[in-house]
C-alpha cells in the first residue's frame, strides 16, 4: 500500500510530511505505519516502516533523526546522525542539508517549522505539557540561534486530537487557569464537571504569541482510526498498545 503523506503549502518547497498510518508493515493493533521503537511492536517491523519513511524523505535511515521524547521543552540542535542512546528532548532544529528531523505522536501535536530563506528547519512534539512548558517557543529560539528570523519562520501543526475528543477534568482546567486567566478560551463545557480542551488552538496561540505564522492541518487523530493512531482512543478501547505516527521535514 502506498504511504499517505499530508503536506502544507506554507512549508513548500521543502520536503516534509505528516505521515498517516497507511502504507506500513505492522499488523494487529499497530496495523499500518507504526514508527515508534518504544511500542511493543516487532522491532524489525518498526525498522521497515521507518525505512519506508526515510525513502519517502529521500534520506538514508540514519539521517531520519528522532529523539527520546519526554514531554519537555528541551530542544536538540542537530548537526549529523545521533548515536544511541538518543538524547531526551522533544524538539530538534538544524541547518544541515540531508537530515530529516522527525517527531512521533499519537494525539499530541506534531509541529514542523521552516525558515526557507534562512535554510533552518525544526520539528517539535507538543502535547499539553510540552506546549505549556514552552517547547514551541524554545524551538523558535533555537532556530533563530541558527540564523532564522522570527518573521521568516512558518509553523504547521499536523494531525492531533481535536477539542471534541479531548475531555479533561477540573484539575486540568484549574492548572491552565492558574497560568493565564485568558486560557478559558481553550475550554468548552462537557458533561458534569468535565470540559473539552482545544489543544491545537492552544498551540496556535503559543506560536502566534511568539511572533510566528502558524496553521493547523485540521486533522483529528482520535476520530479517524483508519488514518491515525490515537493514545486516547486506544485507552478507551482497552487495547494493549498503540502505534506512533511520524512527521518529518528536511532541507
Amino acid at each position: 500500500m502506498t504511504l499517505e503523506i499530508i503536506t502544507a503549502d506554507t512549508l513548500s518547497p521543502l520536503r516534509h510530511g505528516f505521515f498517516t498510518r497507511k502504507g506500513g508493515a505492522s499488523s494487529g493493533v499497530f496495523a499500518g505505519l507504526n514508527c515508534g521503537p518504544g511500542s511493543s511492536d516487532q522491532r524489525e517491523i518498526v525498522s521497515i516502516n521507518r525505512t519506508r519513511v526515510a525513502q519517502a524523505m529521500e534520506v538514508p535511515l540514519e539521517a531520519l533523526i528522532t529523539v527520546s521524547q519526554v514531554h519537555s521543552p528541551r530542544v536538540v540542535t542537530v548537526t549529523g546522525p545521533l548515536s544511541e542512546p538518543r538524547p531526551e528532548a522533544d524538539a530538534l532544529v538544524t541547518r544541515e542539508p540531508g537530515l530529516a528531523l522527525s517527531v512521533l505522536t499519537a494525539d499530541c501535536q506534531p509541529v514542523l517549522f521552516a525558515d526557507v530563506e534562512a535554510g533552518v528547519i525544526g520539528a517539535a512534539h507538543a502535547g499539553w505539557r510540552g506546549a505549556q512548558g514552552g517547547v514551541l517557543e524554545e524551538t523558535v529560539d533555537a532556530m533563530i540561534a541558527l540564523g532564522a528570523s522570527r518573521d521568516g519562520i512558518r509553523a504547521v501543526i499536523g494531525p492531533t486530537i481535536s477539542q471534541r475528543a479531548y475531555e479533561v477534568g477540573p484539575e486540568f482546567f484549574e492548572e491552565f487557569l492558574a497560568e493565564d486567566q485568558g486560557n478559558t478560551r481553550f475550554f468548552a463545557g462537557g458533561e458534569g464537571d468535565r470540559m473539552q480542551f482545544d489543544l491545537p488552538a492552544y498551540g496556535l496561540h503559543r506560536l502566534r504569541a511568539a511572533g510566528v505564522e502558524a496553521e493547523w492541518t485540521r486533522h483529528c487523530t482520535y476520530s479517524d482510526p483508519e488514518r491515525f493512531y490515537s493514545f486516547r482512543r486506544t485507552t478507551h478501547q482497552r487495547e494493549a498498545d498503540y502505534g506512533r505516527l511520524i512527521s518529518a521535514i528536511r532541507l
